[in-house]
């Protein structure tokens, strides 16, 4: 193996390595908040607006998906990348439109979650690209 060979290979690990390091820092992100969720729903869904439980759930069913996907990239190489892009853009793009015009008819709370929600999205965007 030629050192120019060596130094791609060596490069190339350092790559990975700060790839993983990145996805497991994000992997522990999104299990922090979906943590702090779950025990938010055992403490208040009794008392809380059924649209928001729904809404929650629904966030930490995608929060499965991301944590369980960034277990396989780290652990197996593999992930489901372009059908998340495809999906981030398609879900980016859908509640924007619905935002321009819905955001004056929303109570202040849902458009605070869907803002937030949004801004989720685009990190994720930008992570995976």
């Amino acid at each position: 193996m030629s050192d120019r060979s060596k130094e791609k290979a060596i490069d190339s690990k350092e790559e990975q390595k700060m790839a993983n390091e990145r996805r497991i820092e994000e992997l522990l992100n999104i299990n922090n908040r979906y943590v702090r969720t779950e025990r938010h729903l055992e403490q208040h869904s009794d008392i809380a607006d059924p649209e928001n439980v729904k809404h929650s759930e629904k966030i930490q069913e995608e929060r499965l998906q991301q944590m369980e996907n960034l277990k396989n990239i780290v652990a197996y190489g593999e992930h489901e990348q372009e059908d998340q892009v495809e999906n981030l853009k398609r879900n980016i793009e859908y509640t924007d439109g619905y935002l321009d015009h819905n955001a004056d008819k929303m109570d202040k709370e849902t458009l605070e979650k869907t803002l937030e929600k949004q801004e989720h999205r685009k990190e994720q965007l930008d992570f995976l690209t």
